[in-house]
């Protein structure tokens, strides 16, 4: 593969009432093609990477850091769109996961990201840029870093909707009802936003050592 990795799809990260967090990336444009993958630390702090195949499982653990990685399938339920295309009710699904989110009006940050020319927010340079004023103004949240394996990535917003409602259940335990994601999720050098919510992104993977 090529030293630069571009992922483009959504990330919606979530807390709940069990003290279990989960990021899910839904990527519809990828270099592995259309993919789905979920990140999930429990309460005891104890990190899951569920990878819908072997490539895919071997760059998202190097990149971030599990303390247990599942191989499974990992499907994506989509119910009704909006008139901008968004999905507002959509959720994994594998084995050891399932999860419905209820996705709600765009947020403050997605209605200023949406003034942004989409070639522009997605640069890495402009990500370079943004690290800053995200680190203020969204706690645990960075928009570049550098990752393991001497990977840098940049992550390029250009939009943000609300998560306003969630159930679902992990290893067979209900998760309870939706809840900020605090503390912050530890599998990188970034974390989602506090707020629950989805956001529209572009990911550029830099292997630096290529």
């Amino acid at each position: 593969m090529s030293a630069r990795r571009r992922f483009r799809g959504r990330i919606a990260g979530v807390g709940s009432t069990s003290g279990v967090r989960v990021v899910v990336g839904w990527w519809q444009e990828s270099p592995f093609g259309g993919f789905a993958d979920a990140m999930v630390e429990r309460a005891d702090g104890h990190r899951v990477l569920l990878a819908p195949s072997e490539e895919v499982a071997d760059l998202v653990a190097t990149t971030y850091t599990f303390d247990e990685v599942r191989i499974e399938p990992v499907e994506v339920f989509a119910g009704w769109a909006d008139g901008d295309e968004w999905v507002r009710s959509w959720g994994p699904s594998s084995p050891s996961l399932s999860m419905a989110l209820d996705v709600g009006a765009r947020t403050g940050l997605g209605r200023l990201l949406r003034t942004v020319p989409p070639a522009l927010a997605t640069s890495p340079a402009f990500a370079t840029l943004a690290d800053p004023f995200a680190r203020i103004a969204l706690r645990g949240v960075r928009t570049r870093g550098v990752a393991r394996a001497g990977r840098r990535e940049y992550y390029g917003a250009t939009d943000v909707r609300a998560v306003e409602g969630m159930t679902g259940s992990f290893d067979g335990v209900d998760l309870g009802a939706l809840a900020p994601v605090d503390p912050p999720c530890r599998f990188g050098f970034s974390s989602t936003p506090r707020r629950p919510s989805v956001t529209e992104v572009t990911t550029t993977i830099v292997d630096t050592r290529a």
